[in-house]
Order: C-alpha cells, then sequence, then structure tokens
C-alpha cells in the first residue's frame, strides 16, 4: 500500500455461468455450467500484473464443486480474500427466514474454507440482497464487514432494463421485485458506517457510486457506456474518481467475471451489458481503467478497506431498521 495515496478497495464478484442463467430465468442452469475455468486465471494474471491484491466474492455452491477447485485455489494461491457471496446465489436472500440464512452462510462457509483453505470474514449478498436478518447473522456469525449496499436511485431502471431480456414466471418475477434495489437505496450513504445489531457492530463498505450524484462507477457500468463512447466512459470514471477525493471518499470499486469476458469466449449471456464487445478489446479497456484508479489510489482488498475505516473512526453508526427492508 502506497502512504501517500489514499486507498481504494477493489473486489470481484464471481458470479458463475449458471448464477446469471438463474437469475435470469434461464434453462439449463441446474447443470451448473462455468467459466471459472477461463475467466480466473484471466482476472489471476490481470492483477498480477499490477501486483494488487482484492476480494473475491465467491459463491458456495461453486466451491462444492470438484471441477471448480483448481480455479478457486488458484485465486487463494496469489494471496486474495475469499469473501462469501452466498451459497445459492439467490438475489432474494431478504426473503429468507433466520434458519435459511444461516444454513446458506454456513454451508458457504464450509465449502470456501475447504477448498481454498480461508474462512470468510467479509460478505457480499447476491444482487445486493441485504436485510436485518442477513446482518443479524453475519454478526453472531463473527464477521468484519459487510458489503451488500450499493447506494443508488436507479436501481429500478436497471431491473426494468433486465425484465425486457429475461423469461421469468410470475413466482419468479415476485422474487427479484427487488433485483438491484429501490429508490430508496439512493438514500444509504456511500461511505463505511457501523451497523448496531444488538450490543455489537458491523462495518458496511458500501459499493461507491458518485459523491453528490448517486450513479454507479462500477466496472461493469462503465463498460457498457464504453458501447457508446470509450472517451466519454472513460473520462465519466476519471472524473467520479475525482470527486471521490475531494469528498473524502474511500472508494469501494467492483469487478464482475464478465468485465474480463468477451463475446468470443461464448453467447450464453449475451443479454448481459457489454457482452457484444470482445475479449481482447474489453481487456485493454480493463487496462485503461486500472491505470486509472492506480494513478489516484492505493489499492487494498476489502478487508483491508474495512480495518482502515475502524482505525480511522468516527463512522456513523445506524440500525438495520434505519431504511425500511427491500421488499
Amino acid at each position: 500500500m502506497n502512504p501517500t495515496k489514499p486507498i481504494a478497495s477493489l473486489s470481484l464478484d464471481l458470479d458463475n455461468q449458471w448464477s446469471y442463467m438463474k437469475t435470469h430465468g434461464d434453462a439449463g442452469w441446474q447443470a451448473l455450467p462455468s467459466y471459472l475455468d477461463v475467466v480466473v486465471p484471466r482476472t489471476v494474471r490481470f492483477l498480477k500484473e499490477r501486483d494488487l491484491s482484492i476480494t473475491f466474492f465467491v459463491v458456495g455452491q461453486d466451491a462444492a464443486l470438484e471441477k471448480n477447485r483448481e480455479a478457486l485455489q488458484e485465486i487463494a494461491a496469489a494471496g486474495h480474500e475469499i469473501g462469501n457471496h452466498s451459497f445459492h446465489h439467490e438475489p432474494w436472500l431478504h426473503l429468507y427466514s433466520e434458519t435459511q440464512v444461516e444454513n446458506e452462510l454456513a454451508s458457504a462457509e464450509e465449502h470456501l474454507e475447504r477448498t481454498t483453505g480461508r474462512k470468510p470474514t467479509g460478505f457480499r449478498g447476491p444482487g445486493y440482497s441485504v436485510s436485518p436478518t442477513v446482518l443479524e447473522v453475519l454478526v453472531r456469525r463473527g464477521y468484519q464487514y459487510d458489503a451488500s449496499t450499493l447506494p443508488t436511485f436507479i436501481g429500478p431502471l436497471a431491473r426494468a432494463y433486465y425484465f425486457m431480456t429475461a423469461k421469468l414466471n410470475e413466482e419468479q418475477t415476485e422474487q427479484r421485485k427487488v433485483l438491484f434495489g429501490t429508490l430508496r437505496d439512493g438514500l444509504r450513504p456511500i461511505k463505511p458506517y457501523l451497523w448496531t445489531v444488538g450490543n455489537r457492530e458491523l462495518v458496511e463498505i458500501p459499493v461507491t457510486t458518485m459523491p453528490g450524484f448517486k450513479i454507479p462507477i462500477h466496472f461493469s457500468y462503465v463498460i457498457y457506456l464504453a458501447g457508446f463512447s470509450r472517451p466519454a466512459a472513460v473520462q465519466y470514471f476519471r472524473s467520479a474518481l475525482r470527486l471521490c477525493r475531494w469528498t473524502g471518499t474511500a472508494p469501494s470499486l467492483l469487478l464482475h467475471p464478465l468485465d474480463f469476458l468477451g463475446c468470443d469466449d461464448g453467447a450464453a449471456l449475451s443479454f448481459f451489458p457489454g457482452m457484444s464487445m470482445a475479449s481482447a478489446r474489453k481487456l485493454e479497456l480493463m487496462a485503461e481503467l486500472m491505470s486509472v484508479v492506480l494513478s489516484q489510489f492505493s489499492v487494498v482488498s476489502m478487508q483491508e478497506h474495512a480495518r482502515v475505516a475502524m482505525q480511522n473512526g468516527g463512522l456513523a453508526v445506524m440500525k438495520p431498521t434505519a431504511f425500511p427492508p427491500q421488499q
């Protein structure tokens, strides 16, 4: 970590091909098709070339399968933090009972630790799904931080766009009715804060959105914008990071596997924004965006971000009931 630069944390939600298909309502997801053997080596190499150690939020179901063992062990061997991204990757986690949440986290923990040798201390809900029950279970299980909030007002627009291409029945639509959040999520803070749960506290590290505007700045969104104009998209990203520095916001920047995959890697996920771009072009864009980050920030893992936030102190304290449940 460069002490002359402010920190920015970097994490990757390792959503697999089957989890995208499942959420989208596509047939065949039950066979658990995977692209981890392609995307993991590519991503780990990209990070190694820049000497970056980040956080991978891994789905427990993937860690439970022998076919994914080598890829997941490669992540751990490279020194990256392993976070819990639930077991079944269902973005309606906020609808789960306490027993269901407990089982979901415990099962994921068991398989993640068995496969990677790392016990997770951080959690991100699939589809930014979080609830007071989830937070209570996280505290009880000794987690250091949660990273499940995306403070933006455009969640309903993203959901509408997603539903236009989805193949969902009435029950599935109901489960996903708050996918990507609601307008109220735009009222959430973008800086780290503390959830108070009973007599204990849990650090919340939101996925950073543009200060003052609450517009997404994660890499997938910038790649989508680059489909219209790459120079404008890069300038948008650069301006957002400058705003973070001007407002004293240590950004938590989010990656997805599809940021490293292109249309030439398969057509199964062609519905996802940015997947019309070839992988070589996308990697070139990712390299440019990462250079923008590294020019302004010292990149750390989510665990380190949480530690620094606690060390610096002055975090706002909120109760899980401070915002209405997503549903």
